[in-house]
């Protein structure tokens, strides 16, 4: 008997995948083999989020179609530098977490997903976490930082999840498909586990040696929870590579740039040594962040090499 049916993937291992069919069942499938060569420029062709077809073939279940995607959070693989890596597909909104220590989240990071994110069309939170652990000048710098990006329209949010503080972050998720993302130990896991109880996702302390979390989880995984979300969990990112963005393009995906760069003398401006350029005006004047202008640098910049390094 034939058996054909669509579902989203809920959960990838690298080479099996769970979907969940539309009439609620689970099934465990492999990839046919025309997916890897199809996508030979991703290291990862389906993702959690993905929307497919699947079909019975003797008695295993395969994925046989992709369907499109209304959008993804991409990067450049951080072992293969000529391929991407898909993170997540078709979400409503990604929560950045973010920690000013243990560990370090740096502007260079945060900008490079937030351009990523705007590029392939996905709103992104950012979520501001372990406040309890702050001190003076990590409060000065939260507060900075928050300024910085509420000014140019993104929603923050302050909090400290061990502290049990999740009115907020439930109500921006509810009716969502939310992305959770961040470097490791920046509380995912924690988050996950305090949101709703009995997932018990498992958590690790921050390593001493580095001050760098260490890898709790190691597949991609969605949630449904009991308030109204859908959860997406992903193993944490370390370095962030731009991957299908040219580099006169950088400009349009940084909304403080957007509407001063129509100014600039030349219209292929850059932003870069051109002379009566508005947006490095803007940034001696205080108009622009200097941390926002030097991540632009540093993505105009972008090597082969250095996004794979903690601080991007």
């Amino acid at each position: 008997m034939f058996v054909e049916m669509n579902g989203i993937i809920i959960k990838s291992t690298g080479s099996w995948y769970i979907v969940k069919s539309d009439d609620g069942n689970l099934f465990k499938c492999r990839l046919i083999g025309r997916f890897r060569n199809d996508n030979f420029k991703s290291t990862n062709p389906i993702v959690v989020g993905d929307n497919v077809k699947i079909q019975k073939r003797n008695d295993n279940f395969v994925i046989t179609e992709l369907y499109e995607r209304k959008n993804a959070i991409i990067r450049k693989s951080v072992n293969l530098s000529k391929q991407t890596h898909v993170i997540a597909a078709n979400i409503d909104q990604a929560i950045l977490m973010i920690t000013l220590d243990s560990p370090v989240t740096t502007t260079n990071f945060i900008d490079r997903y937030l351009v990523s994110a705007n590029a392939f069309g996905v709103d992104v939170v950012l979520m501001f976490n372990k406040l309890d652990l702050h001190n003076e000048k990590s409060k000065n710098k939260h507060e900075m930082l928050v300024s910085v990006y509420s000014e140019i329209g993104y929603k923050c949010i302050s909090t400290s999840v061990t502290q049990g503080d999740l009115f907020q972050i439930k109500n921006i998720m509810k009716s969502k498909i939310n992305l959770i993302s961040g470097h490791s130990g920046v509380g995912k896991s924690t988050l996950i586990n305090s949101l709703q109880e009995g997932l018990n996702i498992a958590t690790n302390d921050i390593s001493d040696r580095n001050n760098q979390g260490q890898h709790t989880t190691t597949f991609s995984e969605l949630y449904e929870l009991n308030f109204g979300a859908s959860l997406i969990d992903t193993p944490g990112i370390r370095g962030f590579g731009l991957v299908e963005i040219k580099k006169n393009e950088i400009a349009n995906y940084f909304p403080e740039f957007f509407n001063l760069k129509g100014n600039c003398k030349f219209n292929n401006c850059i932003h870069l040594n051109e002379p009566s350029c508005e947006i490095k005006r803007a940034v001696k004047g205080g108009q622009i962040a200097k941390s926002r202008y030097s991540s632009y640098l540093s993505m105009l910049d972008e090597d082969e090499e250095n996004f794979r390094t903690i601080g991007y």
